[in-house]
């Protein structure tokens, strides 16, 4: 895909969660979450999403809105 530019590991329980800054051949950056847990089969089961730069903002202002509701 891109150039890493940046990495995160963070272990939660069963679950690791990767936070990954790339940069495509245009230098335009994106940032992929990956959640990675071991199944039942002894498999990695890997789930991403890919966040473009120019929809950060309003990724994070609906992921604050649900971070707040989930604290009350």
């Amino acid at each position: 895909m891109g150039d890493e530019l940046f990495s995160e590991r963070v272990k939660v329980g069963k679950r690791t969660y990767f936070f990954d800054v790339k940069e495509n051949i245009r230098g335009e950056k994106y940032l992929f979450i990956t959640e990675s847990k071991k199944g039942e089969d002894g498999n990695f089961i890997r789930n991403r999403i890919l966040i473009f730069n120019e929809d950060m903002e309003k990724f994070l202002e609906g992921f604050n809105k649900a971070i707040d509701f989930m604290k009350e």
